[in-house]
């Protein structure tokens, strides 16, 4: 349920409306416009009578929201969502490029990437330190000696650093290195980790499962921002069809539907989404002009001795190309970079 206030509300009206709610036991989510103010209402609206709210000063109607995503929802929120880290702001009109290996190797390696990314252009410094792999015997990362060569590359470049936390123990370690905290495919329906994130005030990066509708994501958000941390960033990352010529199939259809339903912004990863490094800078463009917040791209210096997804890994040199198209598309749909 959403209570607009009417256009001049003053912030008496405001508060006294919130207090009903607050000592009511539901939750409120407060959105300011540049005319209206709009409560949002969380909780069992079933014991909550929109006729007496209508009857408080300043209320102008009372409206139900039809979605089950409340808090992501357009409803809630008409304005886009910005989120700033360290002076990066996704969901504004630039679209922001996170760049990096799928894991963290060694130092010289991340070094070495992490300013070669931010020669090129890169915004955001993306890296694995603990990787979630589908064989117990393949390389699950190095833990928090990976998130201090992190930390070191941040010192140095200056760019803020994306990384993945898998479970709900995890997130107050990972919380003291990175900027923003990645959820990747598989944890997208974890809710306890959902839930740690969200009671935590660190940008989240929730990706989508390879098998998720695009409601999922959304009510996956929503665990997220109901917990009260509202800086969640929606990737597209392509999900499992019947194709086998490329790793997944990015849904670029998910882009502006995104766009429609929710106010959070929205980045795709071509690499995880097509699985080969000649395909990524063509998705890219693609994702751009479609509409996308940003990109999060895989960069290595020698992808053929990468310890996971090598494959999908663009060299420094062709990322930097990548960089200059992906500019030029921008530019034509009226966006920079």
């Amino acid at each position: 349920m959403i209570i607009v206030m009417k256009m001049g509300a003053t912030q008496t009206e405001v508060d006294e409306v919130l207090t009903r709610l607050t000592n009511g036991g539901w939750k409120t989510h407060v959105s300011r416009g540049e005319e209206r103010t709009i409560i949002g209402v969380i909780g069992d609206e079933r014991k909550l009578e929109p006729g007496t709210l209508t009857q408080m000063e300043g209320v102008d109607r009372v409206m139900p929201v039809l979605r089950p995503f409340k808090l992501a929802s357009r409803d809630f929120q008409a304005e886009d969502s910005k989120i700033t880290i360290n002076g990066q702001v996704i969901g504004d009109n630039k679209v922001v490029v996170m760049a990096g290996p799928c894991a963290v190797e060694s130092l010289e390696q991340v070094l070495e990437t992490a300013m070669a990314v931010k020669a090129a252009g890169a915004h955001l410094f993306r890296g694995g330190a603990f990787k979630p792999r589908t064989s117990p015997y393949a390389f699950q990362g190095m833990g928090e000696e990976g998130l201090k060569i992190l930390a070191e590359a941040r010192r140095q470049t200056g760019l803020p650093i994306v990384t993945e936390v898998m479970s709900p123990e995890q997130v107050d370690l990972v919380a003291q290195y990175a900027d923003v905290l990645q959820i990747g495919t598989r944890n997208m329906q974890n809710y306890a980790l959902l839930n740690a994130v969200g009671q935590t005030r660190k940008p989240v990066l929730l990706k989508r499962g390879m098998m998720s509708t695009i409601e999922e994501l959304l009510m996956s958000a929503e665990y997220i921002m109901s917990n009260g941390n509202h800086k969640v960033i929606l990737c597209e990352r392509g999900i499992r069809t019947f194709e086998k010529y490329t790793r997944n199939t990015l849904d670029i259809n998910a882009v502006p539907v995104l766009k429609e339903l929710t106010h959070l912004p929205v980045v795709v990863d071509p690499s995880h989404a097509t699985g080969r490094w000649t395909l990524v800078k063509s998705t890219s463009k693609a994702a751009v002009a479609a509409g996308a917040d940003g990109l999060i791209i895989e960069v290595h210096p020698n992808p053929a001795e990468a310890v996971s997804d090598g494959e999908q890994s663009l060299k420094p040199k062709r990322f930097a190309e990548l960089m200059v198209e992906v500019r030029r598309v921008a530019e034509a749909v009226g966006r920079t970079i």
